[in-house]
């Protein structure tokens, strides 16, 4: 083979890469929900992945409103107080004090994933509402699925406004996040795919 076709084919074998790439992102993108479908439905507990101050207001807001008896944000900063929170969210100390647990364990989607199975665990639950930014949502379920197979989980997208969904590619700083989330996704679902084909190949 000539080093000018090695070098046609390579190109030709990237530029199809690029092509899948960029089908899988729009498709993607296109997935996201763009309006929260249940927002009434019961469960034993809401989790917060903490990350952006609409999160906590989304998940406080359906605390509040009866969706749940009980709350948890999940990564947050070891530094960071009840107190501090409760004042960053204009929520009374009370409503922390009583009906959130604070779990400093996690720092990243996976860990979130498995200090929210300890939580549900220990509290003998059977249900969560998950709640999270909307381009988070996808790796977030992969995670929590893998961690809780038992669980039911209710997914709760949350909206920024400084995240643009429609005409994503317009903006630069909208489409270099979604880009990595989805780069970020794709890695969670093989992980959940090779660990199905382990637990299969046990099982035979």
């Amino acid at each position: 083979m000539t080093a000018g076709k090695y070098i046609r084919i390579v190109a030709a074998l990237t530029a199809a890469a690029i092509l899948v790439w960029f089908g899988g992102l729009v498709w993607f993108v296109s997935t996201l929900p763009r309006t929260v479908t249940d927002t009434a439905s019961r469960t034993d507990g809401i989790v917060v992945l903490t990350g952006g101050s609409e999160r906590i207001e989304a998940g406080l807001s359906l605390l509040n409103a009866g969706r749940s008896k009980t709350l948890l944000l999940s990564g947050v900063h070891r530094g960071t107080s009840r107190q501090a929170l409760a004042k960053l969210s204009q929520q009374s100390p009370e409503v922390f004090k009583c009906c959130v647990e604070l779990g400093r364990e996690a720092t990243d989607t996976v860990g979130n994933a498995h200090e929210t199975a300890a939580w549900a665990k220990r509290n003998s639950m059977t249900s969560l509402r998950l709640v999270t930014s909307v381009y988070h949502l996808p790796r977030s379920l992969v995670e929590f699925r893998r961690a809780m197979k038992n669980i039911r989980l209710i997914a709760h997208p949350v909206y920024s406004a400084s995240v643009k969904l429609d005409g994503w590619w317009r903006w630069p700083g909208t489409a270099m996040l979604l880009a990595g989330e989805f780069n970020k996704y794709v890695v969670s679902l093989v992980r959940a795919r090779l660990d199905a084909r382990a637990v299969r190949a046990k099982k035979g």
